[in-house]
């Protein structure tokens, strides 16, 4: 054994605290779920718990309390937790590690304005304190509609559970979607903050726990070959995308009135323009990044022609995978009258010194040609060719291509010499993907998320200040639509509305058909 190890096995102090090859592990802690009977509970939070204890990541004592308007007693609910786990965990099923974390399972029937129940989930969290050794240590994770938000902070401040025992922490975690404009989102974070501190809110946007998003921070900064190209002197424009292949599901009553600018531009978008665009941070901790994430996103504009710079459409019935499918007007529990975006896309410009006359282009959309979001950096034509141009016909502009998902990695293109006597110059790609380069498979985002939070580690967790900021982006774009017509048509199974090649077009350019 190398001195080193010996050193970190016999526990000496002087052992490197930041050697990143050590795993990080939560310390004693429990996690308190309200609306544990919903979808993202089941598919996601649940076996992301599994997941976390399966590699080791969680103490011993880790405790999971579900709290929910169901008549189960506690073994009900581990019963229900058994079954999401091995329908939906990414690793495998081992029976001692299920066997230790279901001793520390809990249920707590209630509704939110149920004082008794409150009073009985105070009382099995000091339970599980000294049965199980939380040590004090929860977060309560509102996996609730907005509206509930209010009524259950306010239960936790009524009964005490937002206050942290000496020596503990208490902290709130609070899903998407953070208000539906500017007004309402000032009004959520000032009843949360007015329960829990700024540093003791996380607002998940699952996005930013994927892998693929947290490596567009080491391409750009780990790689001295990328970031002196990363600014308008060579780039011409950025494109991001998230499109999805499926409609609204079973999803209408969340869905209609939201639409998709408000559902995914207004964050996870608008997120990753912030991480593409943002200056190098001065350390990777949350106070850094939210900085600088805030810095550009103080210095978007929206174009002042908002007719011709933003498009939102609707799916009408056409055919996908194979199969017919429904528009949207037609899907069950929609109004027929509804305008409801289904698809949106916008140009936003960054008024700084490194992206003066960038453009960058968001697009999303449901029943789109393919499930796929990535963010393509174009870069501009060679100022001067030495070929002619029957040798360069086929050749499109470079690009480094960020692929978030489904197939995380990176393409870079860029043109080669065909093979042969004559010069001729045809675009050809290099490809990166994370799971043909890394042995290991990367981790589930809400894993990530879910341990970052009982790390009080803020880093993926945008601040109320990001939220707000990009409302105030988008508010003026949903007014605007709201006085225009209604969403342009398109056929399921296409990339969109015409008007959103024509918004391109405009420009001299084109989107990508990934």
């Amino acid at each position: 054994m190398s001195s080193d190890a010996a050193a970190a096995a016999a526990g000496n102090p002087l052992r490197d605290a930041q050697d990143r090859r050590l795993p990080r592990i939560a310390g004693p802690s429990g996690l308190v779920i309200f609306g544990v009977t919903g979808d993202l509970s089941r598919k996601k939070l649940m076996p992301a718990v599994y997941d976390l204890a399966n590699r080791g990541l969680l103490p011993p004592g880790f405790s999971l309390v579900g709290f929910a308007r169901r008549d189960w007693e506690h073994e009900d609910f581990a019963q229900v937790v058994y079954e999401a786990v091995k329908e939906h965990a990414r690793t495998p099923f081992r029976e001692e590690v299920w066997q230790q974390l279901a001793q520390g399972m809990r249920f707590v029937p209630g509704v939110f304005d149920d004082d008794a129940a409150f009073e009985v989930l105070k009382t099995t969290i000091h339970e599980l304190d000294k049965e199980r050794g939380t040590g004090g240590n929860f977060a309560f994770y509102l996996s609730v509609p907005p509206r509930f938000f209010p009524t259950v902070v306010q239960q936790l401040k009524k009964h005490g559970l937002s206050d942290a025992p000496a020596g503990s922490w208490r902290r709130a975690v609070v899903e998407k979607p953070f208000g539906h404009d500017l007004a309402s989102a000032q009004e959520l974070n000032e009843v949360i903050h007015g329960v829990f501190r700024a540093s003791e809110v996380f607002r998940i946007d699952h996005y930013l726990g994927k892998e693929t998003v947290q490596n567009i921070l080491a391409l750009r900064f780990a790689n001295t070959m990328f970031e002196p190209l990363w600014n308008r002197s060579y780039v011409d424009h950025v494109q991001i995308t998230m499109a999805e292949d499926i409609g609204i599901g079973g999803r209408a009553g969340y869905y209609d009135g939201i639409g998709s600018a408000r559902d995914v531009i207004q964050n996870h978008l608008l997120q990753l323009l912030a991480l593409t665009a943002m200056e190098e941070p001065s350390s990777f901790d949350a106070k850094a990044l939210v900085l600088e994430k805030l810095k550009v996103l103080n210095a978007v504009r929206l174009p002042s022609d908002l007719g011709k710079h933003t498009v939102r459409g609707q799916y009408t019935a056409g055919w996908q995978g194979g199969r017919k499918v429904l528009g949207y007007l037609e899907e069950e529990g929609i109004d027929p009258k509804s305008k409801t975006d289904t698809f949106a896309a916008i140009k936003l410009e960054i008024d700084n010194r490194r992206w003066a006359g960038v453009p960058f282009y968001l697009r999303t959309g449901k029943r789109l040609g393919r499930r796929v979001t990535e963010i393509a950096v174009v870069f501009q034509r060679a100022p001067y060719s030495p070929f002619d141009a029957t040798d360069t016909q086929e050749l499109g502009q470079n690009a480094l291509v960020i692929r978030v998902q489904p197939d995380e990695g990176v393409t870079i293109r860029f043109g080669s010499k065909v093979p042969g006597t004559s010069m001729e110059i045809r675009d050809v790609t290099m490809d990166f993907a994370y799971g043909e380069s890394f042995t290991e498979s990367s981790p589930e985002a809400y894993e990530r998320l879910i341990l970052d939070v009982l790390l009080g580690d803020a880093n993926l967790f945008p601040r109320h200040q990001e939220v707000e900021r990009s409302w105030e982006i988008l508010d003026p774009v949903e007014a605007y639509w709201d006085g225009h017509g209604k969403p342009e048509p398109y056929t399921a199974g296409t990339w969109g509305p015409k008007a959103a090649d024509e918004m391109l077009a405009r420009d001299g350019r084109s989107w990508r058909r990934p």
